[in-house]
């Protein structure tokens, strides 16, 4: 079988690409996956570390204003759809799997053209333009979040790595905070803004840490390459430890090291916590479209996380907050088993599942 996977730009389009590409292969070692991106985006780089062929394809961003940029857009995706269709007919497709981004759109033109069935997996709670636009001609129409709205929509999950899918947090605990250098009987409060970090959570953090260290709450913030260098190193007390680091490789291993999360409520973390039974306090984006506070919202309505705006994450609420969810076992015990039920697991195996059984179609005699 023979699928084309379309999407890049940022991880959120990137992981659950890969994590669909990984699920096709386990279902199918003989299946033929080529991924397409654009030059602009992290895929040039992680798409092949995994193992991936990355075709590429002109990026043509939709401008929402009129500009020259509007003006010239019709000839640039006329282009960018020429490339996708050379690639379908080069790749011999049987199914194009796209999840969003500048290289998407270009791809599920040439698919619809061509006859070539299309999936379309939604991350966010509100829709990125290119996948409403597709799932007008899509033959599935998967989402993440129920609440995203789009005609037909069958809600899978999010497509995730199979080590997190799998990640059993207790079972891990032990090693992944001897990893970081927390003791097994720690309380420990991981801090993540996402793969870039995230100032206002990295300030809340440093301005919180004092007070979270004289509660005996272990920290570790990972700070985001850029922000490194705004934390502040703090002396080690008796009961807590504060690590500081750029950037986690495998965040399945931060996960099972910590009893709660501070983080962005981007459409991957939240997801992956819900998956992991993380338990989470979410500070969205205060700008866009509000959409990462509407990727929050089943995991908060279900008890598995609580909402925190942007603006009101001072250092002092950062440590109230915190200090009263560890005084308080029994409520991150039921936040964590609230957020387990909000996320299917095997999302990956889900819209791979579907992309199968479309190319069966187009192969049954």
């Amino acid at each position: 079988m023979k699928f084309v996977l379309a999407g890049g730009g940022t991880t959120g389009h990137i992981s659950p690409m890969l994590a669909t590409a990984e699920a096709l292969t386990d279902m199918d070692p003989t299946a033929q996956i080529t991924c397409v991106g654009t030059r602009a985006g992290l895929e040039t780089s992680v798409v092949p570390q995994a193992g991936f062929d990355l075709q590429l394809v002109d990026p043509v961003p939709l401008p929402r204003t009129v500009s020259v940029g509007l003006l010239t857009m019709p000839v640039r995706l006329w282009k960018a759809v020429g490339q996708a269709k050379s690639i379908l007919k080069t790749t011999g497709a049987q199914v194009v799997v796209g999840f969003g981004g500048y290289a998407a759109l270009p791809v599920f033109l040439a698919a619809w053209r061509m006859g070539v069935p299309v999936v379309v997996h939604e991350a966010n709670a509100v829709p990125g333009l290119t996948n409403r636009i597709a799932c007008r001609f899509a033959t599935e129409v998967c989402v993440t979040f129920a609440n995203s709205g789009l005609p037909r929509q069958t809600v899978t999950g999010m497509p995730v790595r199979q080590a997190v899918a799998d990640l059993d947090r207790e079972a891990q605990r032990s090693k992944a905070r001897h990893g970081f250098g927390f003791a097994d009987d720690a309380k420990v409060l991981l801090v993540s803004g996402g793969s870039q970090g995230a100032r206002t959570l990295n300030q809340a953090t440093v301005a919180a840490s004092q007070a979270l260290n004289d509660a005996g709450v272990s920290i570790l913030h990972v700070t985001g390459p850029k922000n490194y260098a705004d934390a502040v190193d703090l002396p080690r007390s008796t009961s807590a430890v504060y690590v500081r680091v750029p950037y986690v490789e495998h965040m399945e291993e931060a996960y099972a090291a910590a009893d709660l999360m501070v983080a962005r409520s981007g459409a991957g973390t939240v997801a992956e916590t819900a998956i992991v039974g993380l338990p989470a306090i979410f500070v969205p984006l205060p700008h866009g479209n509000g959409e990462q506070a509407k990727n929050a919202a089943g995991v908060v309505e279900a008890g598995g996380g609580i909402l925190v705006e942007d603006g009101q994450l001072t250092g002092e609420r950062l440590a109230d907050e915190v200090v009263a969810l560890f005084a308080d076992p029994d409520t991150l015990t039921s936040m964590s088993q609230a957020a387990r039920h909000v996320m299917p697991r095997d999302a990956a195996g889900i819209v791979a599942r579907c992309a199968v059984d479309l190319a069966g179609d187009r192969t049954a005699p």
